[in-house]
Protein backbone atom coordinates (compact mmCIF):
# COMPACT_ATOMS: atom_id res chain seq x y z
CA UNK A 1 0.00 0.00 0.00
CA UNK A 2 1.32 3.03 -0.92
CA UNK A 3 2.39 5.41 1.57
CA UNK A 4 0.64 8.93 2.44
CA UNK A 5 1.57 11.74 1.21
CA UNK A 6 4.07 14.82 3.36
CA UNK A 7 1.25 16.88 3.47
CA UNK A 8 -1.24 14.72 4.65
CA UNK A 9 0.95 13.70 7.10
CA UNK A 10 1.36 17.06 8.31
CA UNK A 11 -2.58 17.49 8.20
CA UNK A 12 -2.86 14.27 10.66
CA UNK A 13 -0.21 15.83 13.03
CA UNK A 14 -2.07 19.80 12.78
CA UNK A 15 0.34 21.59 13.57
CA UNK A 16 -2.38 24.32 14.89
CA UNK A 17 -2.49 22.01 17.84
CA UNK A 18 0.97 22.49 19.07
CA UNK A 19 1.12 26.32 19.89
CA UNK A 20 -0.51 25.58 23.82
CA UNK A 21 2.39 22.93 25.31
CA UNK A 22 4.84 25.16 23.59
CA UNK A 23 3.61 28.36 25.48
CA UNK A 24 3.45 26.00 28.36
CA UNK A 25 7.15 24.84 28.38
CA UNK A 26 8.20 28.40 27.14
CA UNK A 27 6.15 29.47 30.88
CA UNK A 28 7.93 26.75 32.65
CA UNK A 29 11.38 27.58 31.37
CA UNK A 30 10.54 31.65 32.40
CA UNK A 31 9.31 30.54 35.93
CA UNK A 32 12.85 28.81 35.96
CA UNK A 33 14.34 31.75 36.64
CA UNK A 34 17.31 30.81 34.64
CA UNK A 35 19.02 32.79 31.63
CA UNK A 36 17.35 31.20 28.61
CA UNK A 37 19.99 32.67 26.35
CA UNK A 38 22.65 30.95 28.10
CA UNK A 39 20.24 27.37 27.52
CA UNK A 40 18.93 28.53 24.35
CA UNK A 41 19.64 25.11 22.72
CA UNK A 42 18.04 23.25 25.83
CA UNK A 43 15.16 25.54 24.81
CA UNK A 44 14.59 24.79 21.55
CA UNK A 45 15.19 21.10 21.84
CA UNK A 46 12.16 21.66 24.67
CA UNK A 47 9.91 23.70 22.28
CA UNK A 48 10.64 21.02 19.29
CA UNK A 49 9.49 17.99 22.14
CA UNK A 50 6.08 19.49 23.48
CA UNK A 51 4.72 20.70 19.99
CA UNK A 52 5.65 18.99 16.78
CA UNK A 53 6.55 15.60 19.07
CA UNK A 54 4.80 15.23 21.95
CA UNK A 55 1.57 17.08 20.78
CA UNK A 56 1.59 15.73 17.31
CA UNK A 57 1.82 11.94 18.96
CA UNK A 58 -1.32 12.62 20.82
CA UNK A 59 -3.31 13.96 17.80
CA UNK A 60 -2.07 10.99 15.46
CA UNK A 61 -3.64 8.81 18.51
CA UNK A 62 -6.23 10.55 18.66
CA UNK A 63 -7.43 10.51 15.17
CA UNK A 64 -6.97 7.50 14.67
CA UNK A 65 -8.76 5.60 17.45
CA UNK A 66 -11.93 8.68 16.70
CA UNK A 67 -11.72 7.40 13.19
CA UNK A 68 -15.30 6.30 13.17
CA UNK A 69 -16.51 9.45 15.22
CA UNK A 70 -14.69 11.73 12.60
CA UNK A 71 -16.64 10.00 9.90
CA UNK A 72 -19.83 11.57 11.24
CA UNK A 73 -18.30 15.17 12.73
CA UNK A 74 -15.61 15.86 10.56
CA UNK A 75 -15.24 13.50 7.00
CA UNK A 76 -12.73 15.79 5.48
CA UNK A 77 -10.10 14.77 7.71
CA UNK A 78 -6.68 12.71 6.60
CA UNK A 79 -8.31 9.29 7.74
CA UNK A 80 -12.18 8.98 7.47
CA UNK A 81 -11.72 10.67 4.07
CA UNK A 82 -9.29 8.15 2.79
CA UNK A 83 -6.34 10.44 2.48
CA UNK A 84 -4.34 8.34 4.92
CA UNK A 85 -4.72 4.93 3.72
CA UNK A 86 -4.65 1.59 5.86
CA UNK A 87 -3.30 1.53 9.04
CA UNK A 88 -1.03 4.51 8.64
CA UNK A 89 -2.18 6.19 10.85
CA UNK A 90 -1.64 4.21 13.48
CA UNK A 91 1.72 3.30 11.83
CA UNK A 92 2.62 7.01 12.18
CA UNK A 93 1.26 7.37 15.78
CA UNK A 94 3.28 4.66 17.17
CA UNK A 95 6.59 6.60 15.33
CA UNK A 96 6.03 9.65 16.66
CA UNK A 97 5.89 8.43 20.36
CA UNK A 98 9.07 6.36 20.41
CA UNK A 99 10.62 9.90 18.52
CA UNK A 100 9.27 11.56 21.47
CA UNK A 101 10.38 9.75 23.68
CA UNK A 102 14.01 9.11 22.30
CA UNK A 103 14.33 12.83 22.29
CA UNK A 104 13.08 13.55 25.60
CA UNK A 105 15.80 11.38 26.97
CA UNK A 106 18.84 14.02 26.42
CA UNK A 107 16.72 16.44 28.40
CA UNK A 108 17.42 15.45 31.66
CA UNK A 109 15.36 12.87 34.35
CA UNK A 110 12.18 15.10 35.36
CA UNK A 111 12.09 16.08 31.40
CA UNK A 112 11.71 12.97 30.47
CA UNK A 113 9.45 11.69 33.30
CA UNK A 114 7.08 14.19 32.30
CA UNK A 115 7.35 13.37 28.93
CA UNK A 116 6.50 9.79 29.27
CA UNK A 117 3.77 10.73 31.16
CA UNK A 118 2.07 12.97 28.72
CA UNK A 119 2.46 10.32 26.11
CA UNK A 120 1.10 7.99 28.86
CA UNK A 121 -1.94 9.98 28.81
CA UNK A 122 -2.28 10.82 25.02
CA UNK A 123 -2.64 7.13 24.61
CA UNK A 124 -5.37 6.40 27.53
CA UNK A 125 -7.06 9.25 26.35
CA UNK A 126 -7.63 7.89 22.72
CA UNK A 127 -6.80 4.71 23.02
CA UNK A 128 -8.98 1.57 24.48
CA UNK A 129 -8.97 -0.14 26.77
CA UNK A 130 -9.50 3.16 29.10
CA UNK A 131 -10.37 5.58 26.57
CA UNK A 132 -10.50 8.26 28.71
CA UNK A 133 -11.99 10.33 26.31
CA UNK A 134 -15.59 8.69 26.62
CA UNK A 135 -15.80 10.59 29.92
CA UNK A 136 -15.30 14.46 29.57
CA UNK A 137 -14.66 14.59 33.62
CA UNK A 138 -11.74 11.98 32.96
CA UNK A 139 -10.78 12.62 29.37
CA UNK A 140 -10.51 16.96 29.46
CA UNK A 141 -7.75 16.12 32.52
CA UNK A 142 -5.57 13.96 31.08
CA UNK A 143 -5.40 16.65 28.10
CA UNK A 144 -4.86 19.74 30.04
CA UNK A 145 -2.29 18.17 32.63
CA UNK A 146 -0.41 17.09 29.26
CA UNK A 147 -0.91 20.69 26.98
CA UNK A 148 -0.49 22.51 30.21
CA UNK A 149 0.95 21.25 33.73
CA UNK A 150 3.33 18.71 32.41
CA UNK A 151 4.20 21.08 29.49
CA UNK A 152 5.14 23.75 32.20
CA UNK A 153 6.89 21.11 34.48
CA UNK A 154 9.08 19.74 31.67
CA UNK A 155 10.14 23.60 30.29
CA UNK A 156 11.07 24.30 34.56
CA UNK A 157 12.71 21.16 34.67
CA UNK A 158 14.72 21.33 31.52
CA UNK A 159 15.61 25.15 32.38
CA UNK A 160 16.88 23.72 35.30
CA UNK A 161 19.00 20.88 34.24
CA UNK A 162 17.35 17.48 34.48
CA UNK A 163 15.92 18.74 38.96
CA UNK A 164 12.71 18.99 39.97
CA UNK A 165 11.16 22.46 39.54
CA UNK A 166 10.39 24.61 43.04
CA UNK A 167 6.88 24.18 44.78
CA UNK A 168 5.73 27.12 43.20
CA UNK A 169 6.29 26.43 39.62
CA UNK A 170 4.75 22.91 40.50
CA UNK A 171 1.52 24.64 42.02
CA UNK A 172 0.76 27.23 39.46
CA UNK A 173 1.77 24.05 36.39
CA UNK A 174 -1.11 22.56 38.60
CA UNK A 175 -3.68 25.42 38.75
CA UNK A 176 -3.24 26.17 35.47
CA UNK A 177 -4.01 22.46 34.22
CA UNK A 178 -7.31 22.69 35.75
CA UNK A 179 -8.36 26.08 34.24
CA UNK A 180 -7.05 24.25 30.54
CA UNK A 181 -10.38 21.69 32.14
CA UNK A 182 -12.81 24.25 30.94
CA UNK A 183 -10.52 25.23 27.88
CA UNK A 184 -10.77 21.74 26.75
CA UNK A 185 -14.56 21.44 26.88
CA UNK A 186 -14.65 24.66 24.87
CA UNK A 187 -13.60 22.07 22.03
CA UNK A 188 -16.72 19.61 22.81
CA UNK A 189 -19.18 21.79 21.52
CA UNK A 190 -18.57 20.95 17.89
CA UNK A 191 -18.84 17.29 17.64
CA UNK A 192 -21.90 16.95 20.54
CA UNK A 193 -24.15 15.25 17.44
CA UNK A 194 -21.60 12.62 16.31
CA UNK A 195 -20.19 12.11 20.45
CA UNK A 196 -23.71 11.23 21.05
CA UNK A 197 -24.03 8.81 18.44
CA UNK A 198 -20.62 7.30 19.43
CA UNK A 199 -21.29 7.03 23.29
CA UNK A 200 -19.09 9.78 23.89
CA UNK A 201 -19.98 11.75 27.11
CA UNK A 202 -18.20 14.82 26.62
CA UNK A 203 -19.26 17.26 29.09
CA UNK A 204 -22.02 18.91 26.59
CA UNK A 205 -23.41 15.20 26.39
CA UNK A 206 -23.54 14.37 30.24
CA UNK A 207 -24.73 17.94 31.31
CA UNK A 208 -26.32 19.69 28.59
CA UNK A 209 -24.58 22.67 26.82
CA UNK A 210 -25.78 25.28 29.30
CA UNK A 211 -24.64 23.30 32.58
CA UNK A 212 -21.55 22.40 30.37
CA UNK A 213 -20.29 26.27 29.13
CA UNK A 214 -21.27 27.22 33.12
CA UNK A 215 -18.88 24.40 33.85
CA UNK A 216 -16.20 25.16 31.81
CA UNK A 217 -16.27 28.69 32.52
CA UNK A 218 -16.39 27.87 35.96
CA UNK A 219 -12.55 25.94 35.69
CA UNK A 220 -10.99 28.42 33.70
CA UNK A 221 -12.26 31.07 36.55
CA UNK A 222 -11.99 29.60 39.48
CA UNK A 223 -7.94 28.44 38.69
CA UNK A 224 -7.13 32.30 37.58
CA UNK A 225 -8.94 33.08 41.02
CA UNK A 226 -6.72 30.81 42.45
CA UNK A 227 -3.35 32.06 40.93
CA UNK A 228 -4.29 35.58 41.73
CA UNK A 229 -4.36 34.86 45.34
CA UNK A 230 -1.54 32.69 44.94
CA UNK A 231 0.56 35.18 43.28
CA UNK A 232 -0.15 37.88 45.95
CA UNK A 233 0.64 35.59 48.73
CA UNK A 234 4.23 35.19 47.49
CA UNK A 235 4.36 38.82 47.08
CA UNK A 236 3.91 39.57 43.29
CA UNK A 237 1.44 41.54 43.76
CA UNK A 238 1.49 43.41 40.47
CA UNK A 239 1.76 40.26 38.65
CA UNK A 240 -1.45 38.54 40.28
CA UNK A 241 -3.38 42.58 39.58
CA UNK A 242 -2.49 41.54 35.68
CA UNK A 243 -3.89 38.57 36.04
CA UNK A 244 -6.58 39.76 37.54
CA UNK A 245 -7.19 42.01 34.42
CA UNK A 246 -6.95 38.95 32.59
CA UNK A 247 -9.57 37.23 33.53
CA UNK A 248 -11.79 40.14 34.23
CA UNK A 249 -11.35 40.60 30.56
CA UNK A 250 -12.23 37.18 29.93
CA UNK A 251 -15.98 37.47 31.32
CA UNK A 252 -18.01 39.41 28.79
CA UNK A 253 -16.97 36.55 26.60
CA UNK A 254 -18.14 34.16 28.92
CA UNK A 255 -21.58 35.66 29.29
CA UNK A 256 -22.08 35.64 25.76
CA UNK A 257 -20.76 31.73 25.66
CA UNK A 258 -23.26 31.02 28.46
CA UNK A 259 -26.03 32.10 26.86
CA UNK A 260 -25.06 30.58 23.27
CA UNK A 261 -22.78 27.88 24.07
CA UNK A 262 -22.57 26.22 20.88
CA UNK A 263 -22.66 29.92 18.68
CA UNK A 264 -20.09 31.07 21.08
CA UNK A 265 -17.48 28.78 22.20
CA UNK A 266 -15.31 29.71 19.13
CA UNK A 267 -15.17 33.27 20.06
CA UNK A 268 -13.83 32.35 23.70
CA UNK A 269 -11.83 30.02 22.10
CA UNK A 270 -10.35 32.61 19.96
CA UNK A 271 -10.66 35.33 21.96
CA UNK A 272 -10.80 34.26 25.83
CA UNK A 273 -8.37 31.81 25.76
CA UNK A 274 -5.62 34.13 24.48
CA UNK A 275 -6.16 35.74 27.61
CA UNK A 276 -6.31 33.08 29.92
CA UNK A 277 -2.52 31.70 28.20
CA UNK A 278 -1.36 35.45 28.75
CA UNK A 279 -1.85 35.62 32.28
CA UNK A 280 0.09 31.92 32.66
CA UNK A 281 3.32 34.28 31.21
CA UNK A 282 2.93 36.97 33.57
CA UNK A 283 2.87 34.20 36.18
CA UNK A 284 5.82 32.74 35.20
CA UNK A 285 7.74 36.05 35.04
CA UNK A 286 6.25 36.56 38.46
CA UNK A 287 8.28 33.28 39.31
CA UNK A 288 11.30 34.88 37.49
CA UNK A 289 10.67 38.40 39.54
CA UNK A 290 10.46 36.70 42.88
CA UNK A 291 13.59 34.32 42.07
CA UNK A 292 15.86 37.50 41.54
CA UNK A 293 14.63 39.18 44.67
CA UNK A 294 15.97 36.04 46.48
CA UNK A 295 19.08 36.39 48.14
Amino acid sequence: MAAPRLSVVAELLKPVTWFPPMWAFACGAVASGQTLGERSTLLLLGLVLTGPLVCASSQAVNDWFDRHVDAINEPQRPIPSGRMPGRWGLYIAWLWTLLSAVWAWSLGPWGFSATLLALVLAWAYSAPPLRLKLNGWWGNAACALSYEGLAWITGAAVMLGGTLPAPASLVLALLYSAGAHGIMTLNDFKSVVGDRKMGIRSLPVQLGETRAAITACGFMLVSQALVVAYLWSLGAGSHALGVAALMGAQVPLMARFVKQPTQQALRLSAFGVPLFVAGMMVSAWALRYLSELAP
